[in-house]
């Protein structure tokens, strides 16, 4: 599936940045699907190697969508391709946002999530990079719209975020101002964070301000788990306690 939209060439001109996403694995819940979760790998990665670990989770009742992100031009590494949801030039508050890259991902995720069926919970969740666009998505089905100002669609129950960052925290606070239906929907949607406090990747400090950015911005269910010393990779107990987050948000009926 691919996405376009515009974007501003030398001279004023206009031209289209195309994303071309990679290949999309499912894994099948094992009992009575309850839930799907559109799981977003890091940058460099693709959708396999996260399917696998997600298989082993005792999550009996969740469907996993595990989507591969285009390959990109990335700024942080030269220019040179790789895997990633958006262009990052680097991972810290000071980062300049790639809108339209987050837009086409963020957009995606509504796409996968698009044709399941009624009564199915739907979520959003990621690693690193892959966390940053769930939570990007986050905020879009708060504000009920993208950045470029096209509706966002999907119905959101949870979204997760392991060792990654909130885009445009910045600007939150001012584009939720004043939208009371936007303030029901941040109410509405559990959030959770987990981040090593040795993460030489992202720093911890990133990850916890953008915590704090989503609560002063509405978001009153977010929950930020900190690991002493973990690096930038997830850890069984994480693991654990994602699987008992889920299990509590999506109200399943009980793990394997």
């Amino acid at each position: 599936m691919s996405f376009s939209g515009p974007s501003m060439g030398s001279g004023g001109r206009t031209f289209r940045r195309a994303f071309e996403f990679g290949r999309t694995h499912v894994v099948r819940p094992k009992g009575r699907h309850q839930a799907t979760v559109v799981w977003l790998h890091g940058l460099g990665d693709n959708g396999a190697s996260w399917s696998q670990l997600l298989e082993t989770l005792p999550l009996p009742n969740i469907k996993w969508i595990c989507p591969t992100a285009p390959s990109l031009p990335v700024s942080l590494f030269g220019g040179y391709p790789s895997t990633a949801w958006f262009d990052v030039n680097e991972l810290s508050e000071n980062a300049q946002d790639d809108l339209e890259g987050l837009d086409a991902s963020a957009a995606h995720v509504a796409s996968l999530l698009s044709t399941e069926p009624a009564g199915i919970k739907l979520a959003v969740g990621g690693f690193s990079m892959g966390a940053a666009t769930s939570l990007y998505s986050a905020t879009c089905f708060a504000l009920g719209k993208y950045e470029n100002g096209n509706t966002y669609p999907a119905n959101l129950s949870a979204a997760v975020g392991l060792s990654g960052w909130l885009p445009c925290a910045k600007n939150l606070s001012s584009k939720m101002e004043g939208k009371d239906e936007a303030a029901r929907r941040a109410a509405s949607i559990p959030i959770l964070l987990c981040h090593g406090t040795g993460d030489d990747v992202v720093s911890f400090k990133f990850d916890e301000k953008s915590s704090h950015a989503l609560i002063s911005s509405g978001f009153r269910d977010v929950t930020f788990k900190a690991y002493d010393g973990l690096g930038h990779y997830t850890i069984p107990q994480e693991l654990d306690e994602l699987c008992a987050w889920l299990t509590s948000k999506l109200e399943l009926e009980g793990r394997s």
